[in-house]
């Protein structure tokens, strides 16, 4: 069969993203899987490789998330099967515990080949099952994504019912946030600057919607929209620019789950208005092997479904991440072949 392949030529940018037909992957030895690949999703760290925000070796094959099916298993395997449809992991050496990764190194799609590819044989441990009933191409937002936002809220956050949530903007990790909030029994708060988006976003179970273009200073919004108080957990996606503002709109006591870094790498803080809040401000990167299984295990009680922008094939890749420039998009980008 098939195993058409995108790789990237280094120093990086759009127009350096290549299609190539390469040999059947390797079989399986002992503790691997050979996992015929559907689906992968976009994230903003897959878009920094590709353009070259972040240097990568010459021919790399992008994508952090991939999804599929298993065509072969080697010995000594016996958590997975032959036709089992499997998600892979975003650190595949973390496999439980508490953080053990503080770069890239090993993330598929940046320090090593990722999943912009039909097939694959890599060891067992650096995938778990799909949650039933997903297709390929959801199952494919949950890798980086959806744990990024569990870890954020459930893992580090201790979410609970009855708690207070803001999350900023409408990208994945956003509205998977919103989600699992909205899943486990908490009060939203969301922001945008398009109001079409606004309206999305109540639509998906956000009990109040700011535009943060109409109101600079959302910070103070959301203390007046929660009597004062403000919210008990905080999604910061947008890094030194929104950060303020977050401090400003957390309670005191509460949780910022720092995130994101759209808005720049560093930037004044105001850190004697942290300590007033006495809030906890947690850096994280995604989550773990077990944190994924529990997340999923959580998935299957619920009705929760990802919310996916729109497909793209793998030969269209280009178009997809042109297609996340724009801004345009709700949700999540995937690719499906």
């Amino acid at each position: 069969m098939a195993n058409r392949t995108v790789t990237l030529k280094a120093p990086g940018g759009l127009d350096q993203l290549q299609v190539q037909e390469r040999e059947d992957a390797a079989a399986p030895r002992a503790g691997e899987i050979r996992v015929r690949l559907h689906a992968s999703s976009l994230n903003f760290h897959d878009y920094a490789v590709v353009a070259g925000m972040i240097p990568c070796d010459d021919g790399r094959i992008p994508m952090s998330d991939g999804a599929g099916v298993v065509e072969a298993v080697g010995e000594g395997v016996d958590e997975f099967a032959v036709g089992d449809r499997v998600v892979s992991t975003f650190f595949p050496a973390w496999l439980e515990g508490p953080a053990r990764v503080g770069d890239f190194r090993s993330t598929p799609g940046d320090g090593v080949d990722g999943y912009a590819r039909e097939q694959i044989t890599r060891p067992a441990t650096w995938f778990t099952h799909q949650p039933e009933g997903y297709s390929h191409a959801e199952s494919a937002t949950l890798t980086t994504a959806g744990l990024t936002a569990w870890r954020a809220l459930v893992v580090d956050g201790g979410l609970k019912a009855g708690d207070t949530v803001l999350v900023l903007g409408t990208g994945g990790v956003s509205i998977f946030a919103l989600q699992f909030a909205r899943m486990m029994g908490a009060r939203v708060i969301a922001t945008s600057s398009s109001n079409e988006k606004l309206e999305k976003l109540k639509a998906l179970g956000a009990e109040h919607v700011i535009n943060y273009r109409e109101t600079p200073e959302w910070g103070k919004k959301v203390k007046e929209l929660t009597g004062g108080e403000g919210v008990d957990h905080i999604v910061e996606v947008g890094g030194p620019q929104t950060l303020p503002q977050s401090i400003d709109a957390v309670k005191i006591g509460g949780h910022l789950a720092l995130i994101g870094i759209l808005t720049g790498r560093e930037g004044d803080i105001p850190t004697a208005k942290l300590m007033a809040k006495q809030a906890t401000l947690k850096g994280l990167i995604v989550g773990s092997r077990r944190d994924q299984i529990e997340m999923i295990r959580a998935i299957e009680a619920s009705n929760l479904r990802p919310v996916i922008d729109r497909e793209f094939g793998l030969e269209e890749i280009a178009d997809a991440f042109r297609h996340q420039e724009s801004g345009k998009h709700f949700g999540k980008i995937c690719l499906s072949f």
